[in-house]
């Protein structure tokens, strides 16, 4: 069963659950910050917030995802490839 968006990303040392049922979010908001998205497009299309309405709780979200994405992508999959 999908997890649905949390406010704020995990931020465990290892790769939880809830990483792996948002690994597609993950890499399109990486994505999207690369291509220089504003972040309220973002937060609205991949995450399910509109910034005009909820300024604070979209801006943690994104920030929040965003910054797990990238240790994924840096350090987390490290704790993947060990897994059996």
């Amino acid at each position: 069963m999908p997890y649905s968006i949390v406010d704020l990303a995990p931020t465990d040392s290892f790769v939880t659950a809830y990483d792996r049922a948002h690994v597609a979010t993950y890499l399109r908001l990486l994505d999207a910050a690369a291509s220089h998205t504003a972040w309220e497009e973002s937060a609205r299309t991949l995450l399910g917030i509109d910034a005009s309405v909820e300024p604070d709780r979209a801006s943690r979200c994104y920030e929040s995802h965003l910054a797990r994405a990238r240790w994924i992508v840096n350090q987390g999959y490290r704790h993947v490839l060990r897994e059996p």
